[in-house]
């Protein structure tokens, strides 16, 4: 990484050991998801934003509140709707008859996590200020700034099911979300855990605090130090490319797509304790990174292909790049 310090394996080992405190605490009250507890902290550490395609009563509020207990945050939830606002979500100027002045009511966004539910069931205008919000960091209002927390995570949910009132998200606006996911229902034992009573699923009260947002953004800017040897960036330039290529796709992997995908990479290889990027990382978060960004032909559609499907055999044909010195 030229001109920069690399991070060191004392920085990789702290990182390490707090993404598994983060993760252990939230799955004290989401019982058997820890590989979707992982994701979703990988995305917290790499600056994304995660869309949840799930059916109601997963978990899903109750992921977004316990990783907000977990890092010391605040957290609030927008239940979007046909006639929400966008100053509903963004915030707006109102009158202070006290002082006699105009003042910011700032809106639910200005937390360190979002849980925007059913976020295709708001018009376009509500979602576009939602999405610009993630994208800026920023909410102007009467031409003034006002800067959202850091850390700042958008957990926004679809129900993939019930299409019923809903406004399809455009593909621009998809590509905002850095990855996305599903929680699906527990395995059988972890579900009779959860229906056993007094157990603490679900007890977002008893999630304990374990780091704080100041220390998850400095150690989200401290990863953009994590080594990402030459032949990885060419391979994860290579999958792009594949997808662009692919005859069953018209549209494939966006630039921004493929810097997420980096960015995801490092924070996941510093979660498993590595201070450089290997392959496998760059395999694992393929899918929940680019799929969502993917559109099929019409044809393809027709012949029963998925996005999942087309990216395992873009993985498939591209050279995997040779294990190098890290």
């Amino acid at each position: 990484m030229t001109g920069v310090e690399a991070l060191s394996e004392a920085e990789v080992a702290s990182f390490r050991m707090l993404h598994g405190r983060v993760v252990d605490t939230v799955e004290t009250a989401l019982r058997g998801k820890r590989a979707v507890v992982e994701l979703v902290a990988v995305a917290m550490f790499a600056g994304g934003h995660v869309l949840l395609e799930d059916v109601p009563g997963t978990g899903k509020t109750t992921l977004a509140r316990s990783l907000a207990a977990a890092v010391g945050g605040s957290s609030r939830r927008v239940q979007f709707t046909p006639d929400l606002l966008p100053s509903d979500v963004t915030g707006t100027s109102i009158y202070d008859p006290q002082s006699g002045e105009i003042r910011f009511r700032a809106g639910p966004v200005f937390s360190n996590v979002v849980l925007a539910d059913e976020i295709n069931r708001a018009a376009a205008k509500t979602q576009s200020a939602l999405l610009e919000v993630m994208e800026e960091h920023t909410v102007t209002v009467d031409g003034v700034g006002h800067t959202v927390p850091d850390p700042f995570i958008v957990i926004a949910t679809q129900n993939p099911i019930d299409l019923d009132g809903t406004y399809r998200l455009p593909e621009a606006q998809l590509d905002r979300f850095l990855l996305r996911t599903t929680i699906g229902y527990p395995d059988g034992e972890h579900e009779v855990d959860v229906l056993r009573p007094g157990s603490g699923a679900g007890a977002v009260s008893a999630v304990a605090t374990v780091t704080s947002p100041e220390e998850v953004a400095a150690q989200t800017r401290a990863l953009y130090r994590l080594h990402v040897a030459e032949p990885i960036l060419r391979y994860v330039r290579a999958v792009g490319a594949a997808t662009r290529d692919d005859h069953r796709l018209r549209l494939g992997a966006s630039t921004r797509s493929l810097r997420g995908l980096v960015r995801c990479v490092q924070a996941y290889a510093a979660a498993q304790g590595r201070h450089y990027v290997v392959p496998n990382d760059v395999q694992r978060l393929v899918t929940p990174v680019l799929a969502h960004r993917l559109m099929l032909t019409r044809e393809a559609m027709l012949a029963g292909e998925t996005r999942e499907g087309v990216l395992d055999d873009v993985l498939a044909r591209v050279e995997v790049p040779r294990p190098t010195s890290a």
